[in-house]
C-alpha cells in the first residue's frame, strides 16, 4: 500500500538527520570518556545510546506522517536497536559497527533466496519506482544481491582494521555514495529492459 506524500525535504530530514546528528556528536565527543554510574563509557557508546532514541522517533515520524515504512527502514531500526543496544549495554562499539553487516546480510540473503526461487523479491518492494520488464528486474536483483554482500564484505574489513574515525567516515559517507553509484550505473539496464519497452504495441 503505498503511503501519504509529505513534503520531501521534510522525508530526507528524517531520514538522514539522524545519521548526521551521529556523526557531529561523534566528530564532538570522540575524544571523550564518560563516568555513568561507575562505568566508564567513551563518547562513541554515549553517541550510539543518544542514536538510538533518535533513530527510533525518527522512523515513527515517517510512519505517522505517511502511514507507511518500507521493509528496508522497519529492518534497519531493529537492527540499530539490537546491535546499538547491545553496544551500550556491554560498553562495546564492535556491536554497533556489525550492524551494516548484518543489514546487507540480511537483505542480499532475502534476494538471493528469492532468486533460488526463479522470483525476483525486489520487484515486489520497488516495482512501482522503478517499472521494469522481468528479465531486468532478475538481472538487477542479481546484481544488487551481489552489491549488497559486497557491502557487507568491505564493512567487515573496515571496522576490524581501520580506525574508529575511518568506520564512521565510510558508514556516513562511503555507503550511501556506494548505493547511490550502483544505480547509476544501472542506467543502461533500466534504458534496455523498460517497461514502456514491454508496453509497446507491434508497429501499425
Amino acid at each position: 500500500m503505498a503511503g501519504k506524500k509529505i513534503n520531501p525535504t521534510l522525508k530526507m530530514l528524517l531520514e538522514l538527520g539522524p545519521i548526521v546528528l551521529f556523526f557531529i556528536g561523534y566528530l564532538k565527543l570522540k575524544d571523550e570518556v564518560f563516568l555513568i554510574g561507575g562505568n566508564e563509557y567513551k563518547g562513541f557508546i554515549v553517541i550510539t545510546a543518544a542514536f538510538i532514541p533518535l533513530m527510533a522517533a525518527s522512523t515513527l515520524a515517517l510512519w505517522k506522517l505517511t502511514g507507511h515504512l518500507s521493509r528496508m527502514q522497519v529492518a534497519t531500526l531493529i537492527l540499530v536497536v539490537l546491535f546499538g543496544g547491545m553496544s551500550v549495554w556491554f560498553n562495546d562499539d564492535r556491536f554497533i559497527k556489525m550492524k551494516p553487516t548484518m543489514l546487507y546480510l540480511l537483505f542480499g540473503g532475502l534476494l538471493g533466496l528469492g532468486l533460488l526461487r526463479g522470483q525476483s523479491w525486489l520487484k515486489v518492494v520497488m516495482e512501482e519506482v522503478m517499472p521494469l520488464q522481468q528479465q531486468g528486474w532478475m538481472i538487477l536483483t542479481r546484481r544488487l544481491c551481489a552489491f549488497f554482500f559486497g557491502l557487507a564484505v568491505a564493512n567487515e574489513l573496515i571496522w576490524r582494521t581501520q580506525s574508529t574515525d575511518t568506520w564512521v567516515y565510510f558508514k556516513t559517507f562511503g555507503l550511501p555514495v556506494a548505493m547511490f553509484a550502483f544505480f547509476m550505473l544501472q542506467g543502461q539496464l533500466f534504458q534496455k529492459y523498460g517497461a514502456e519497452e514491454e508496453e509497446a504495441g507491434p508497429a501499425e
